[in-house]
């Protein structure tokens, strides 16, 4: 699913909201959620998993086409890390998952 169909489906949903009021809630909770995790803090929404900051280590690699060492810095990435309700709703049928939504 990308934004765009997010967007969409929100919209079908949510009759009373413009489709210019829902891309703009979906681009403000999504800002929201960036601007989180890029001071460092933990973002759980229940039921559906956890975002969170990891640390990567310095560590040495090489260039592919030369075979030299290369020094890979140090590098923050985003983890996600889904909860038991989205693990259990992934991991059930189709017809199924269908009557949980």
């Amino acid at each position: 699913m990308t934004r765009s169909d997010l967007v969409v489906r929100l919209a079908e949903r949510f009759q009373q909201l413009t489709q210019r009021d829902t891309e703009f809630a979906v681009k403000t909770i999504l800002d929201a959620m960036s601007d989180a995790l890029a001071r460092g803090h933990r973002i759980e929404i229940r039921g559906f998993g956890s975002f969170s900051i990891n640390r990567r280590p310095p560590r040495l690699g090489r260039n592919p086409r030369s075979g030299a060492q290369v020094t890979i810095p140090e590098k923050l990435v985003p983890h996600f890390k889904p909860g038991k309700a989205l693990r259990e709703a992934v991991d059930t049928d189709p017809v199924e998952r269908a009557e949980h939504f």
